[in-house]
């Protein structure tokens, strides 16, 4: 790096070493003139300017009114000879504030412009951008001559333009403008507008204005895509929560209040998975862990709904009121048993590697690659769920037993196994979603007791008993709790929507889709 930096240097005049003026500059004074040395110094950096640059960075340095000191293991250095020195009593500290701090990484960042790794280069030329100054055009321009990237010599033009916007000729202010309205970027708006605010000349001025109105034409597209996204990565969260309540109340009929706490198990065996990976295996195995964990989770929730159907609900159906006073006492002692076991502040779990950061699609839309994992999981859940009920003989079964059990039973289905494998099925379920809310939000003993309103209201929204009801409810509920959210705040969205559920039940009782039948309520 340092021989391509020093070879592009000799292309415009030979590099100076660093002098002890230059040193006591960059270390004394006030901010902007230490700020104005280090750019300069900058410009035609060697090997001592950049060690220097690091110990500033790194609040190593000393000075007098006279001389610069690097400091290291309590010993003075002098910085153009590297010679051991002694540092006067009277000696200061340089300290950083933040803007010197901005300055130093800025500096730092310009310096790796000519780096082999394009990566670096551009992560350079971002930082650049955000602490863009005149007097580093030069550099740029250097750069930009010998960089052979387009992703990067785009970049290093923005900073060449952002750079200039604060120039005193309001000939290149002007142009910097126009050519930033082009950029439509978050960041370059933020940077017209703090120029805005201190913009003299009339001209400027209106090209700036006319440069944001651009910017914010085009960034709305992304706004309204990104709440859409929003809404759906939401209704699929709704959606993984409903899907197992759909089964034990919508064809079952059982009021279970301790459906969230099912949930949250299958989010615990998701954190025991992961602490087993890191455990056992090795590091490079770590990812693997949350394939792992979906079926952990899945057992382990179907499992305690076994135990909670064939121990207490079975003697209940028929009678929901006991059913919801039964399940709320069990729910209750979950909670407590999961404090127990793994105490009462919530347990961290890690994104794997594959599902860390995002997709960027427009300049202000990242997608993060967990939310469409969720989005993808949930469809296949649904998938499998839909599949199992309408094309298996289990599903058979549950059909015909939850429709009418008498004459289910007089045709030899085992009523009671069949309920059985309905309610771990629906509390394995509960399971699934617990895995993947894992990995959007916070573990621990409460967690259940945010979905469980919620995925009572997509249910019977949905209709009881109707897979197709409780997607739509979902999926509706989510995109517009989204924009009402954006419009009028999180508080009133969440009113706005039990409102609208309420209105909706009162005019539609059986849902979005009602159960066919030739009795008078179907």
């Amino acid at each position: 790096m340092q021989l391509a930096f020093l070879a592009l240097l000799m292309l415009a005049g030979p590099a100076r070493a660093l002098t002890a003026d230059e040193a006591l500059a960059m270390a004394s004074g006030d901010a902007e003139s230490r700020i104005a040395a280090i750019n300069k110094a900058v410009a035609v950096a060697d090997e001592k300017t950049k060690a220097f640059l690091q110990a500033l960075v790194d609040e190593a340095v000393k000075f007098t009114d006279k001389q610069a000191f690097l400091m290291k293991d309590d010993k003075g250095y002098d910085p153009v000879t590297g010679a051991e020195v002694k540092v006067p009593a009277e000696a200061e500290d340089v300290v950083n504030n933040n803007l010197m701090r901005g300055a130093l990484d800025a500096a730092q960042a310009a310096l790796q412009l000519t780096s082999p790794d394009e990566a670096v280069r551009l992560e350079a030329a971002e930082a650049l951008f955000k602490e863009p100054d005149e007097s580093r055009v030069p550099l740029i321009e250097k750069a930009l001559a010998a960089e052979q990237s387009a992703k990067v010599k785009a970049k290093l033009m923005l900073v060449r333009d952002a750079s200039m916007l604060s120039s005193a000729d309001a000939a290149k202010r002007l142009a910097a403008a126009k050519a930033l309205g082009d950029n439509k970027n978050p960041d370059t708006k933020l940077l017209l507008n703090q120029r805005l605010a201190d913009e003299t000349d009339p001209q400027v001025k209106a090209a700036i204005q006319a440069s944001i109105a651009a910017i914010d034409g085009a960034l709305v597209w992304g706004d309204r895509l990104g709440v859409i996204f929003s809404g759906i990565s939401l209704g699929s969260v709704l959606l993984l929560a409903a899907l197992g309540l759909a089964i034990t109340y919508g064809l079952m009929g059982v009021i279970n209040m301790a459906h969230g706490e099912l949930m949250m198990i299958g989010a615990y065996a998701t954190y025991v998975m992961q602490g087993v990976f890191q455990r056992f295996l090795p590091e490079s195995m770590f990812g693997w862990y949350l394939v792992a964990a979906i079926p952990v989770s899945f057992m382990a929730s179907a499992l305690v709904g076994a135990v909670l159907e064939r121990g207490v609900i079975r003697f209940l159906y028929g009678r929901p009121l006991e059913t919801l006073l039964a399940t709320w006492g069990i729910s209750l002692m979950l909670q407590q048993l999961v404090r127990t076991i793994f105490g009462a502040q919530n347990v961290g779990v890690e994104n794997p590697g594959w599902m860390s950061g995002g997709l960027e699609v427009l300049s202000n839309l990242v997608l993060p690659w967990n939310r469409i994992g969720i989005i993808i999981f949930a469809g296949l859940v649904l998938a499998a769920m839909a599949w199992l009920i309408g094309r298996t003989r289990l599903g058979l079964f549950v059909r015909g037993v939850t429709q009418n059990r008498p004459i289910a039973s007089c045709m030899g289905v085992n009523t009671a196994r069949v309920d059985t494998y309905a309610f771990a099925l629906g509390s394995g379920i509960a399971g699934l979603a617990g895995c993947a809310l894992s990995q959007i939000g916070n573990v621990g003993p409460d967690l259940g007791q945010s979905y469980i309103v919620d995925s009572f209201m997509v249910v019977v929204m949905g209709g009881v008993g109707q897979l197709a009801g409780t997607v739509y409810a979902a999926l509706g509920l989510g995109v517009l709790n989204k924009f009402i959210e954006g419009w009028a705040g999180a508080v009133l969205a969440k009113i706005a929507i039990l409102v609208f559920i309420i209105v909706f039940i009162q005019k539609r009782p059986q849902g979005i889709f009602a159960i066919k039948g030739r009795s008078a309520e179907a």
